[in-house]
């Protein structure tokens, strides 16, 4: 399979390089990249065994299908395997993770007559549920 150069289309989906985080040491120019790869042949993995593993049922033409789109993306892998990353730090996101979360406020909420209202059972201001430890 050729793709466009710096383009990838994936099922419906487009990737685009440039959306990628890459680390500035790793020195990629991004519009001379090419994605074309040799795919995965079938003899390579077993599509029965892994539509077994994930608990699919598969018709012949389903089975095709399939065993060509994974083959595609195996040899997409293998393809970035190829990529030179020695200098390139480990890391286990591509993006800054940060937190989105609003600050804490202090607001009113139900009183505690209000939450017990409609408890089937309640004692001293508390639920009272069924134990569910033995």
């Amino acid at each position: 399979m050729r793709s466009e150069v710096g383009r990838l289309k994936v099922e419906g989906a487009l990737f685009n390089p440039s959306h990628l985080a890459l680390r500035p040491t790793l020195n990629l120019e991004l519009s001379t990249l090419n994605f074309s790869f040799r795919p995965v042949s079938a003899p390579d993995f077993n599509i029965k065994y892994v539509a077994h593993l994930a608990r699919l049922k598969l018709s012949p033409e389903e089975e095709t299908q399939l065993a060509a789109q994974l083959g595609n993306i195996l040899g997409y892998i293998e393809k970035l395997k190829e990529v030179d990353v020695t200098g390139v730090e480990p890391t286990a996101h591509a993006f800054p993770m940060v937190n989105v979360f609003r600050a804490d406020e202090t607001r009113p909420s139900l009183s505690n007559e209000d939450a017990l209202r409609n408890a089937p059972k309640k004692t001293n201001g508390l639920f009272v549920v069924p134990k569910v430890v033995e």
